[in-house]
């Protein structure tokens, strides 16, 4: 048999297995046998074929699949870290870097308006804020904002409204992605907008150095959760070659996937912000070190590690016979 009909012969089930499998156990052992047979086939007349590297990865994919569910609980949490969560992220990188292109465009924005008109500032920030900010400044101790307040309550309390807007922004994402694009574009601006009040005073590298020791987390959340949305939103928007409310439920999945991974990076940024950005004057060394900790893990956890497994773990497309 030619591989071109082998494929036309195959191929709507294939499709189906990767896009929709089945939850029954019956069914996941009959699909698996089914693969199987199909590998050894290619494999014997097509060893070098592109078909042979697609079986193969979907039979790999249940293998691993049916494994992992034969483990224990805490085998399946090392799962999800190191395997579920990075191939979503990787699976939706477009979105996400959609994602982060919009909250920097408007942080741009917000950053030059603000920097024109001082009134977008106090209507983004509050009139307190930014004259406690402004004496502050005046007073050698720009950053003081941070040392008020008990530290644990602090992480607590930021931790808990981090959380909740993050719930949020995925949620309101059902509406098309839209309202979950405009936070997200909010966000942004008043990030620029908090970003040129220390910069009009000669202090915009300190801006980066100590707020970022938590924001290089809080941001990244921020711009996933918003993602998020998106992906939920564009996936009743773009249903692909699937139903609809079936493409509906696998972008809520997705979402859900990468809002439970960035509960404890919420939660972590909120207990920097809380206990270790106070400490920018008295212990620099420290929070420099945070920092940059803090974008190497950013970076390698969600780009780097997601591209690389999902090159090892990749399940090429089925090319047009």
């Amino acid at each position: 048999m030619r591989e071109a009909l082998f494929i036309k012969k195959n191929k709507d089930r294939w499709l189906r297995i990767q896009q929709d499998p089945s939850t029954d156990p019956d069914e996941v052992a009959a699909d698996f046998i089914q693969l199987v047979d199909d590998l050894a086939y290619a494999k014997t007349f097509y060893p070098s074929g592109h078909v042979t590297k697609f079986i193969n990865a979907q039979a790999a994919r249940i293998y691993l699949d049916v494994y992992s569910n034969r483990k224990e609980e805490s085998n399946r949490l090392i799962r999800f870290w190191k395997y579920d969560l990075p191939l979503t992220i990787r699976k939706h990188h477009r979105v996400i870097l959609f994602s982060f292109l919009l909250f920097t465009i408007f942080f741009i924005i917000g950053f030059f308006t603000a920097s024109q008109d001082e009134g977008v500032t106090r209507e983004f920030l509050g009139d307190w804020y930014v004259k406690h900010t402004r004496d502050n400044i005046k007073s050698g101790n720009p950053f003081g904002i941070y040392e008020h307040g008990n530290g644990f309550l602090s992480w607590l309390g930021i931790m808990v409204n981090n959380i909740t807007v993050s719930l949020r922004m995925f949620a309101v994402g059902i509406v098309f992605g839209l309202p979950s694009m405009y936070e997200l574009a909010q966000t942004g601006v008043m990030l620029g907008v908090f970003d040129q009040m220390f910069a009009a005073n000669g202090l915009g590298l300190d801006f980066w150095l100590v707020v970022f020791v938590h924001g290089t987390l809080e941001i990244t959340a921020i711009i996933l959760a918003g993602a998020a949305g998106i992906v939920l939103g564009k996936s009743y928007l773009f249903p692909g070659t699937i139903k609809r409310v079936d493409a509906l439920k696998q972008g809520a999945k997705d979402g859900v996937k990468i809002i439970i991974g960035l509960l404890p990076v919420f939660a972590l940024a909120a207990f920097f912000e809380g206990l270790f950005t106070r400490l920018y004057n008295d212990i620099p060394a420290l929070t420099t070190a945070i920092t940059v900790s803090s974008a190497v893990f950013v970076i390698w956890y969600f780009i780097i590690y997601p591209i690389r497994l999902g090159k090892r773990l990749s399940l090429p497309q089925i090319e047009e016979a």
